[in-house]
């Protein structure tokens, strides 16, 4: 079900373990060859063929597209919530719906950038609301929830989501080929290892000078179509955990 198409009374007579779904990404620069609203795009058809493999309801959000990019800042185009107002945002829709009564709160994320902060928010509501034994609150990205995507098409040479990449180029030109640029002489960007083990902190330029990061030079839409149902299958599977909870295990 669809947030938008209901009317308030549909909502207020619904039953509060509906899982509440809310789709979270980001307008930002994708590279020389994808569009800006490539992350909200993806997502978006992620989470359309996610719910429909879910037996049973579940109520879902219209897209917060405004996501937390201020690592792409120097590329013109970014649009991005800052930090702390990102935090809040998130706490807010949270919030909303556990005020209209709901318990069972899952935002699925579709931008790198937004995982950190939304993880913070959602403990942030946690401790707020920590008398209660009846919340099940969820932060996921998509692509983190299906390791085994690298295996589900011959021939990837990516093993991980990058950002503009085989992936994501992929996806797009399986999704809008009509907005993807030339690829063709797109040179690839390695991932690099930096500290690993260890995060460092980091802005996208001095990682990449044209703003990709990976192998888009070998996308197809063969490619993206096999990821979109590796990713909606994953999806998919984890909203029916969400909808079987029996409301107080700690496993799903």
């Amino acid at each position: 079900m669809n947030l938008s198409d209901l009317k308030w009374t549909d909502v207020a007579a619904m039953d509060r373990n509906t899982p509440v779904v809310f789709p979270v990404a980001a307008l930002e620069q994708h590279g020389h060859h994808l569009p800006l609203f490539t992350d909200s795009m993806l997502l978006s058809e992620v989470l359309r063929r996610a719910v429909g493999r879910v037996r049973g309801p579940v109520l879902v959000s219209p897209l917060t597209w405004l996501g937390n990019s201020e690592h792409h800042l120097d590329f013109p185009g970014t649009l991005s919530a800052t930090p702390r107002v990102y935090l809040d945002l998130i706490n807010g829709l949270a919030e909303n719906f556990l005020v209209h009564g709901f318990r069972r709160i899952i935002f699925l994320n579709g931008h790198g950038g937004n995982d950190v902060p939304g993880k913070q928010a959602l403990f942030e509501v946690r401790q707020r609301h920590r008398k209660r034994g009846d919340l099940l609150l969820l932060f996921a990205t998509y692509w983190h929830l299906a390791p085994q995507a690298k295996d589900c098409f011959p021939g990837l040479k990516q093993h991980e989501m990058g950002h503009a990449c085989e992936w994501e180029t992929s996806m797009i030109l399986r999704l809008s080929p009509q907005l993807v640029g030339s690829i063709t002489d797109i040179k690839p960007v390695e991932f690099g290892t930096a500290f690993e083990p260890a995060s460092r902190a980091w802005i996208t330029q001095e990682r990449t000078v044209p703003g990709h990061i990976g192998f888009p030079n070998l996308a197809s839409e063969a490619k993206g179509e096999a990821l979109f149902e590796a990713f909606a299958e994953a999806s998919g599977r984890f909203l029916q955990r969400v909808v079987d909870w029996d409301g107080v295990s700690w496993n799903g």
